[in-house]
Order: structure tokens, then C-alpha cells, then sequence
């Protein structure tokens, strides 16, 4: 309670601060004037792009969103607004009619029509978090002593973790998701890339929407958003949503479905039935939805210079399991690999006993269920002196924050921004990996944390407009306690508990400057100075709180980590024309290092470095045509060095102490090129096409690879396609006074990946192409709208994510299927 009460304080000393800073702006007399062109204030630019939006996008009869060309998106990635075509980096902005057009309500889904970005919900090992990759750099563990390497904010407010990270798509004004290292411009942890949401600010309108989304296994979705003026001065907008959704994973009771005695796969003595003769042997369905958020703003605009904006969010989000099957899986010489335990047959280590029945029952094929169930029972029965274990086999996440912007236009040529914020979150989770009623594995987790974040930036024009400068500093502070009780009998391990404090902070400064020495030219450099400090400190005890007998050297220890970085970025960028111009880049980007946060032993308490990119880019923007066709490409090589990696062995430790492992590792260097675009034409009114497209190269340097790892030249990192590709088409029908019909199709493809480091079959996902259908009416007035969605049209089988460990000898391999063929009738009326 000491700690919560400390986090406390800061988060209330944050906001004073910030609410006394907020009056003292009250009491500066300023002039109520516009801002000059290129420096109105955040929220100020946002509300005219919002604007601009409304009246370009909307698509109503004699409207058409393809009317004016193709759409006008204002960014935020250089500090301040700038229209996309006019920002020399390579951005996916995505306005939220076009969320809307692709029936995308989470973050996840906006990846499909991405170039070279990953991002996917993770299955029952990682609790609710997503992994996150781009251009082959990034993250997939949830653990919070671990970095994202893919930056994620809301809001300009920076979240520290995968965890709670699967955002919904909540009343935005836009998506960005910036690809390439954006070490000057988001700091630690974006090595890869950042994915920024932005949120529609009030502006008084007293206007709102409302609907309502019905569809598969009873999808009942409901949002809603009303904008309101309370003074001439003060502006509020509230937004919510509630989704829920029953599961499409059946968990299934292996002794209902062969009752013991009846069948050789599961002979007399073996599985008993848990649920009744009557029954359908469903003790669950994984995969549900029950998910609530809300966010309240509330906006002051004294007068043209000053604008304070306070969001206030809340999240609930308690289900079932993400949902996993056991997969049939087969080595690189064909022998199965998974469901087999142990694996390899005949192991150096230790093998155990996890079959607490009396009959003889392997870990093996029987408990394949099939493509959309499994057999897991989320407890592990008492056998040979191990006690009965039990988790409930859910998720419940709950979290809150609370940020303040302040834009302070100080002189015509001079603006002040302020960001504070405080997020607190609750995770609990857990996890029978193994999928079976065998006692393998079985496992649970209680995720607290809380970070407070302070911005501060300093906008300034010099030179008549021609140099635009920024100024910055950034602090956090956060703290995540990882609870976690383990039934690993798999590894012979007695159950144990840990409860680890993590404690990081981090400080930087940094400096921005556009300089235009001729009309065509923009020359930009930044800089950005780092220092971050983290610590890391084990519990190991026994469920009854002693010392645990095997693990307990651990117990007590605590792990340091510091370091201190300058990132770099050098761009240039020339206007060909007004609507078609070139650009060249050398930026830098890092991702922190740390203290392996899963030692089995205390020969595993081993240090990581950093890793660190340098990568260069060359790019081409263009508005063609009149507008009626954009194409954009970047094609980009990079240096990516002491590549950290989570290895499933760990020779490190000693023989004795290889398995099981998780240790994140500096295991080498690679070089990454590659080559994206992305393209929107609009041939005639009412009729659109956008794709996108990537090829990503990834080479390790092989001089560089340390053997012991299991990694070798011509395996690829993580979550890393080759190819991915994407196309949509949509066509608005006119039907005069009947209002319009617009049918739109989504078709979006990626090559293979790997799940793993060290590549190999049994942790492949192969490429897939999945398409979705939307048909949408929309009445004469615009107000009115019903649409009919249909995703994965073709009904694919795939997989989002995988978890092997067969290299850790836990015999198996679970993956998490996208979602089967869903249809949904949406109805929403805005005023």
C-alpha cells in the first residue's frame, strides 16, 4: 500500500503542477488573434483538420469522399502540424472514415493495410497484449521489465508496455503509425517505429453520434460520443464504448468427449469427465469479447493563444483466455516435435512426470481437439507430493489515466507545450499452456503498474518562417510489480511464486530544427540525449511463502541496468513540384537494456545490452493528377546491432542450467533493407482504390552470431514477413432523395513468419490472404447509417501468433487462430 500511496503522490504533485500552471496562463493577459500560419497550436491545427475531414470525408450524396481528390491528413510526427505529403518520413495516416470504411475498431487491424508493420494479439501465455513489429523490429513478450521497440501513445502520451496495449479505436481523429527509427522524434523504445492514436478533441459543436453493431455468436457492440459547449470559453466531449462477444475457441472437457474406458485415447483409469453425461462438453469458449472504456475531455480556450485540454480515461476489459490450440508440429527431420513430452525423445536434462492419472497416458497427438478448440482444464491435479493447483482461465484488465496538454502560443513566433500524464493499470491472467488435462504446465499472473510522464516543447520560428526549431525535455517514472505463481512440474520445478518489483525512469532532452534556405529545399537535423536506470528484484518462494527450496538463491536478488544514448537524424527534402517531392534520411533509434526478468536459476541472473539501429532512407511523395491519385515510396537500409532476443536455451548459464530458459540475449547484428508504398487514386467521383505494399530483407551479419544461440545466417527475426501487400476498393452509388449505397472490399496478404529467434518448422505461420466486405447506406441527409460487414469473407484458417517451446523441451506448440468468417449489421445516427 506504501507503494501504491507513493504513486499517488506523484500523480497528484503531477497534476497540481499542472493545474497550477494551467491558472497562471488564465491570469496572462494575451490578443485574441489567429496564430501564424505553421504555428497554431496543437489542439487549434487539430480542430481545422478535423474540420477539413468532416467536409472532405463525408461521404453523403453530392459529397462524395473522393470528391475533392484525395484526402488532406494533417500529422504531428516533426512536433508540429504538417500536412502528410509535406512530412519527409515515412507515415501511415489513417483518418478515422477510413477506420470506419474498414470496419476496424482495434489497432491490431490497422497493420493489414500498413507496409512492413506487424502488429497481432497474443495468445493465453501473454495475457491481453499484442506483439508489435516494424521493418523486423520489435517486441512480442509482455514481461514489463522488457521494452515494445514499436513506441505506442495516445494522445502524445507515451505507454510503457505491451500489456493493455491492444487499444480500441475510440472516437479518433486519426491514426499514425511513423515506420523507421524515431529516436530524436519519439524517443527510447521506437527503434522500429512508433503507432500514434489521436483522439477528437472538443470543440463545442454540441453534436454526437450514437450506434449500435449486431453480429456473429451475438456481437453486441455499442458507442457513443457527444460534443458540448459549456461556456464560450470551455468545451467537453464524452465518448464510451461496450463490445461483447462470445468466444469462438471451444475449451472442451477431454473426458465428456472420450469418457474414460471407452476409447484407447483415453483408456479406464485415465481422464475423468468434469461436466455432466448430458452435457455438450463445453466448459468454455476463449476468444470472447467483454470489453467497456470511456474517455472524458474537458477543453479551455481563453482566448486565442492559450489551449488547455484534460482527458480522463477508463478501461475494463475481464474475459476468458485469448485463446489458443494445441498444433500437431513436426522438426526439421520430420519427427513430431509437438504435442510430444518429453522432446527430444531422449533429452540430456531431466525428464518428469506430469501424467497424474493412473492410467498410461502420453502427452501426444490425442489432445489435438481441432481447429477452433482444446482440451486444457486450467488445473493440475495433486500427484507424487505435488499439491492440486487451480487458476480460473480468464483475463481482467483494468486500467486508468489521467493527461493534461497545455499549447501556450507565448508570441507570434513562439509556442509552449505541455504534456503530463499518469496511467495506472491491473493485469491478472492465466495461462495452461500445455492445452491438455496432463499437469505440464500451469500458470498465473498479477500485472500492477503505474508510470508519470512529463513533456515539456518549445516551438519557435526564426529567419522570417524559413527556420522552425523545437525545443525539449521528457521524464518518466514507472513501476510494475509482476506476481506470478508457477506449476512447471514439465521442468521439475515445485511450485513456486514470484512478486517482482521493476523500477525504471528515464530523462532526455532533445533539439529539432527545419531550416529552408531556398524555397524547394528543407534541410532537418535532431538530436536527442537519453539517460534511463532500471532495476529489477526476484521473489522466489514456495506457495506457503518459505524460501522455495530449488529456485530460492534467487530470492532477494536485485539486477541494475543504466545507460545513457545520443540519437541522430539528418533529412533533407526537395519540392520537385508543389505536389511531388524527394527526401533523404540517416536517423538513429535504441531500445534499453536490462536484467533477464525469468531466471529459472540464479546462473541466469544475466545482463543485455541495448540494441541500436542506424538506418538510411530515401523516399518520393506525390499528389498526381489534380489530386486524383497519391503515391508515396520509401525504400530504407539499416545497420541493426546486439539484436536482443529471448532464447528458449541458455548455454550461458552452464549446461546444468541451459533449460528451461528465457533469457533475452544480445545475440548479433543484422542488416535490414526494404522497400514500401503506398498508393490512393480516385479515378471518379464516388470511386476509390488504395493499396500498399513492402518487401523486407533481413540478413544476419553471420560473423556476428554467437553459436550457442541456435541462431544461424538466413533466419529472419520475429514476426517478419518478406512480402505484404494490400488492396481496397469502395464505390459510392448515388440514389437521389433513397440516399447513397457504398460497397467497399479490403484484401490484405502477408508472406511466412517465424515466432521464434531461431527459426525452424515447428514455429512457422504461413502466409495467408484474408478479405473483408462492407456495404454501407447512408441516408440523404447524412445522419443516418446502416452498414453490413462481413470479415475474413472467405472464411481462412490462420494463425495470428504461435507459442513454441519444444526448443525448451516442453514438447509443444499453440497458436493463436484469427478469427473464422463474422458478419455484423451496424446502425448509427449521429445529431
Amino acid at each position: 500500500m506504501a507503494k501504491l500511496r507513493h504513486a499517488h503522490r506523484i500523480a497528484t504533485a503531477g497534476m497540481a503542477s499542472f493545474g497550477a500552471l494551467a491558472a497562471a496562463l488564465a491570469a496572462i493577459p494575451a490578443a485574441a488573434q489567429v496564430a501564424p500560419e505553421g504555428q497554431s497550436s496543437t489542439g487549434a491545427a487539430q480542430e481545422q483538420a478535423q474540420d477539413a475531414a468532416a467536409e472532405q470525408n463525408s461521404p453523403g450524396p453530392g459529397n462524395s469522399p473522393n470528391a475533392g481528390g484525395v484526402e488532406e491528413i494533417v500529422v504531428t510526427a516533426q512536433f508540429r502540424e504538417q500536412n502528410l505529403q509535406d512530412t519527409p518520413l515515412a507515415i501511415t495516416a489513417v483518418s478515422s472514415e477510413m477506420l470506419e470504411a474498414r470496419s476496424q475498431t482495434n489497432v491490431a487491424e490497422v497493420a493489414a493495410q500498413a507496409p512492413s508493420v506487424t502488429l497481432k494479439p497474443q495468445g493465453t501465455a501473454y495475457g491481453p497484449s499484442m506483439t508489435a513489429s516494424i521493418r523486423g523490429i520489435g517486441q512480442y513478450d509482455f514481461n514489463p521489465a522488457l521494452e515494445p521497440g514499436v513506441g505506442l501513445y495516445i494522445d502524445d502520451v507515451y505507454y510503457a508496455t505491451l500489456t493493455g496495449s491492444l487499444f480500441d479505436l475510440l472516437d479518433l481523429e486519426r491514426v499514425e503509425v511513423l515506420r523507421g527509427p524515431q529516436g530524436t522524434l519519439a524517443g527510447r523504445n521506437s527503434i522500429g517505429g512508433a503507432v500514434k492514436l489521436y483522439s477528437k478533441r472538443p470543440t463545442g459543436s454540441n453534436t454526437g453520434y450514437v450506434s449500435a453493431a449486431y453480429g456473429s455468436r451475438d456481437r453486441l457492440d455499442l458507442r457513443a460520443s457527444a460534443d458540448f459547449g459549456l461556456t464560450d470559453t470551455l468545451s467537453t466531449r464524452i465518448s464510451g464504448v461496450s463490445k461483447s462477444q462470445d468466444g469462438y475457441i471451444k475449451r472442451m472437457d477431454f473426458g465428456c468427449v472420450y469418457p474414460a474406458g471407452s476409447s484407447p485415447l483415453n483408456p479406464a483409469g485415465g481422464v475423468p469427465r468434469i461436466l455432466p453425461a448430458n452435457s455438450d462438453c463445453v466448459t468454455a469458449r476463449e476468444g470472447e469479447v467483454n470489453y467497456q472504456a470511456v474517455r472524458g475531455q474537458l477543453r479551455w480556450q481563453p482566448d486565442d493563444r492559450i489551449d488547455v485540454n484534460i482527458i480522463a480515461d477508463y478501461t475494463d476489459d475481464n474475459r476468458t483466455t485469448g485463446g489458443s490450440v494445441l498444433l500437431l508440429r513436426r522438426n526439421a527431420a520430420g519427427a513430431i516435435a509437438s504435442p510430444n513430452y518429453p522432446y527430444p525423445p531422449n533429452p540430456a536434462a531431466r525428464v518428469f512426470d506430469i501424467n497424474p492419472f493412473a492410467a498410461d497416458i502420453p502427452y501426444d497427438s490425442r489432445f489435438v481437439c481441432g481447429p477452433y478448440c482444446n482440451f486444457a482444464t486450467y488445473n493440475s491435479l495433486a500427484d507424487n507430493g505435488q499439491p492440486l493447483a487451480t487458476v480460473d482461465g480468464r483475463v481482467d484488465f483494468e486500467g486508468w489515466g489521467l493527461s493534461g496538454q497545455v499549447d501556450w502560443e507565448l508570441t507570434d513566433a513562439l509556442q509552449l507545450v505541455s504534456i503530463s500524464a499518469y496511467r495506472e493499470y491491473r493485469s491478472q491472467f492465466s495461462n495452461d499452456d500445455d492445452l491438455s488435462p496432463l499437469a505440464h504446465s500451469l500458470g498465473s499472473g498479477d500485472l500492477t503498474f503505474w508510470s508519470f510522464s512529463q513533456e515539456l516543447r518549445l516551438n519557435g520560428t526564426l529567419l522570417d518562417d524559413a527556420l522552425e526549431y523545437t525545443l525539449g525535455g521528457f521524464f518518466m517514472d514507472q513501476r510494475s510489480v509482476y506476481a506470478t505463481s508457477q506449476n512447471l512440474r514439465y521442468a521439475g520445478l515445485l511450485p513456486f511464486i514470484g512478486d517482482d518489483p521493476v523500477n525504471a525512469d528515464t530523462k532526455a532532452a532533445f533539439a529539432h530544427v527545419a531550416w529552408r534556405p531556398i524555397e524547394p529545399l528543407t534541410l532537418t537535423a535532431g538530436v536527442r540525449y537519453t539517460d534511463e536506470h532500471k532495476d529489477y528484484t526476484y521473489t522466489r518462494l514456495t506457495p506457503e511463502g518459505a524460501l522455495h527450496p530449488q529456485l530460492g538463491a534467487l530470492n532477494g536478488q536485485t539486477g541494475n541496468y543504466d545507460n545513457s544514448r545520443v540519437d541522430y537524424r539528418l533529412n533533407a527534402m526537395y519540392e520537385v513540384t508543389p505536389d511531388v517531392s524527394v527526401y533523404a534520411q540517416w536517423s538513429t533509434g535504441f531500445k534499453g537494456g536490462g536484467i533477464n526478468p525469468r531466471p529459472f536459476f540464479a546462473q541466469q541472473v544475466l545482463p543485455f545490452g541495448p540494441e541500436t539501429l542506424e538506418s538510411y532512407e530515401v523516399g518520393f511523395k506525390s499528389d498526381l493528377f489534380d489530386r486524383l491519385a497519391r503515391i508515396n515510396v520509401a525504400g530504407f537500409y539499416s545497420n541493426y546491432k546486439d539484436i536482443q532476443l529471448a532464447l528458449s536455451v541458455c548455454p550461458q548459464a552452464g549446461a546444468a542450467f541451459s533449460r528451461p530458459c528465457a533469457l533475452p540475449a544480445n545475440a548479433g547484428d543484422a542488416h535490414v533493407k526494404g522497400i514500401e508504398v503506398e498508393a490512393s487514386l480516385r479515378p471518379a467521383a464516388g470511386f476509390l482504390i488504395d493499396g500498399s505494399a513492402s518487401y523486407t530483407d533481413f540478413d544476419y551479419v553471420e560473423d556476428s552470431l554467437d553459436p550457442a544461440s541456435g541462431i544461424q545466417a538466413g533466419m529472419v527475426s520475429t514476426y517478419t514477413p518478406e512480402w505484404k501487400w494490400s488492396v481496397g476498393a469502395q464505390y459510392e452509388m448515388l440514389l437521389g432523395s433513397a440516399g447513397s449505397l457504398t460497397p467497399r472490399v479490403d484484401v490484405a496478404y502477408q508472406s511466412e513468419v517465424y515466432t521464434n529467434p531461431v527459426n525452424g518448422p515447428t514455429n512457422l505461420i504461413e502466409g495467408y490472404t484474408v478479405a473483408n466486405g462492407r456495404l454501407t447506406w447512408r441516408n440523404e441527409e447524412d445522419d443516418l447509417q446502416i452498414g453490413l460487414e462481413v470479415t475474413n469473407l472467405f472464411d481462412k484458417y490462420y494463425f495470428l501468433t504461435l507459442f513454441d517451446l519444444t526448443r525448451a523441451g516442453a514438447g509443444f506448440v499453440t497458436g493463436l487462430p484469427g478469427r473464422p468468417r463474422e458478419w455484423a449489421v451496424t446502425l448509427k445516427k449521429t445529431f
